[in-house]
């Protein structure tokens, strides 16, 4: 190399880092949305305001934010902005072992196929796995999405596979559920108890064992027996503050409803919330009926938290998505706020996972971008019936710690005139997260 080049190559270097330090401190958003209506429950939001995203985290949420600090905007005038909606009740212990139901079964969904396009971000598996299988739950599924996967350990430690294995309490062990628990704290969130059909309180009450030594939630999906055991001594005996009872607007053999024959909602359902019973839409397949939510919501009975009970099943009838589910609650006189905190403020402080929901500074950008379409709609309960609507939440676009993996109409997208010429395409892998990476 000649003298004189070496004596300028350190001097353009430097003016070229200069160069770049400056652009850099211009614009220091990597993603600016401009102009939306935030919805941020626990940080009081509720008005237009912009939000910028630097680093894969919430950089500033004000009034009015320079476009030209950002490197790229979305308009989203006339939509909602609102945190990455957290659905508490999932199966995405998606796999191919025979008969494995929702423990490595077909049955179960897997999670990125899901959750972006319905502004999802986290997804809580509950019940899917046991103490027994959750490595294979966390190799196989944790580990590789894209999604944010939490899990509710099944007290049974097979998981849910379904018919006998679910009724074998010699499977259901309190201590080895808490030390796995504690053993992923954060990642797993909760203990499941669900599809247990005998006159036994031992499932309920080992759950709520292994919670109390783990310090975590316990989910019931309630019902089997007959006669039905006691709605009323699950939710005010056996439970704790903070446990929850899911499938609140069922109606199914081996339960009691919590709306009773003439329509009222029982004085034992009011008092278990009063309480602090958490009570959980957990739509699912056969587990929402307008005949109780209809008059539950017209006493004023809402939902804690709103979820799916996804699976290939609920998703292909009348539950379909979260944004269909939390719809439904829309068109019941919910108010859009109380909708949103279900499923983002709430559900985050029902799993003790307070980093999650929110927009505040700081945190990661997970951001789902809502429409509320007015028009003529129909929703679909469990057993089929209709209900008409005029409102209907769309999900335009979703960021995932800063990332954009949704985008409906292209608004986060260059035109493509604007593109390079180069050929696209590759044939790279997704590398699994590390332990750092898991929660």
């Amino acid at each position: 190399m000649p003298t004189r080049l070496r004596t300028l190559l350190p001097l353009v270097l430097a003016g070229l880092a200069s160069l770049c330090a400056a652009e850099a401190s211009a614009q220091p958003y990597t993603l600016l949305i401009k102009g939306g209506h935030v919805i941020d429950p626990k940080n009081g939001r509720d008005g237009v305001m912009d939000v910028a995203i630097a680093d894969g985290k919430i950089a500033e949420v004000a009034p009015a934010i320079d476009a030209a600090k950002a490197r790229k905007v979305v308009d989203a005038k006339g939509l909602y902005v609102t945190p990455g909606l957290i659905d508490m009740h999932a199966h995405v212990f998606f796999g191919t072992e025979p008969d494995a139901y929702l423990s490595n079964g077909l049955v179960a969904v897997a999670p990125d196929s899901h959750s972006f396009r319905s502004g999802q971000t986290t997804l809580v598996d509950v019940g899917g796995a046991g103490w027994r299988n959750f490595a294979q739950f966390k190799a196989n599924i944790i580990d590789t999405s894209k999604t944010r996967v939490l899990s509710f350990l099944n007290i049974v430690g097979v998981g849910m596979k379904g018919g006998p294995a679910e009724q074998n309490m010699s499977d259901m062990d309190a201590k080895l559920t808490a030390m796995r628990i504690k053993q992923h704290p954060g990642l797993i969130v909760g203990i499941k108890v669900a599809h247990f059909q005998g006159s036994e309180w031992d499932p309920v009450d080992r759950a709520v064992a292994a919670g109390k030594d783990a310090d975590v939630p316990v989910m019931i999906d309630f019902g089997g027996n007959t006669p039905p055991l006691s709605l009323d001594a699950l939710l005010n005996t056996h439970l704790r503050p903070g446990d929850i009872l899911t499938h609140m607007y069922a109606h199914v053999r081996g339960r009691m409803p919590i709306v009773n024959a003439q329509g009222q909602v029982e004085p034992f359902v009011i008092a278990a919330r009063k309480r602090g019973v958490i009570f959980d839409v957990g739509h699912g397949g056969g587990s929402f009926l307008w005949r109780q939510a209809v008059p539950a919501t017209k006493q004023g009975f809402f939902p804690d938290v709103i979820s799916t009970d996804l699976h290939t099943g609920s998703m292909n009838a009348g539950m379909k998505d979260i944004l269909n589910t939390m719809s439904k609650l829309l068109n019941l006189g919910m108010p859009l706020t109380d909708v949103i905190r279900a499923n983002t403020a709430k559900a985050a402080s029902v799993i003790k996972r307070e980093d999650l929901g929110h927009l505040g500074v700081g945190s990661e950008a997970d951001v789902a971008v809502l429409a509320v379409r007015n028009g003529e709609f129909g929703f679909i309960d469990s057993s089929g019936g209709r209900m008409p609507g005029t409102q209907k939440l769309e999900c335009e676009l979703t960021l995932r710690a800063g990332q954009v993996v949704w985008d409906l109409n292209g608004r986060a997208a260059p035109d493509w005139a604007t593109m390079p010429t180069e050929a696209q395409g590759g044939n790279a892998t997704r590398p699994r997260r590390t332990s750092s990476q898991e929660q």
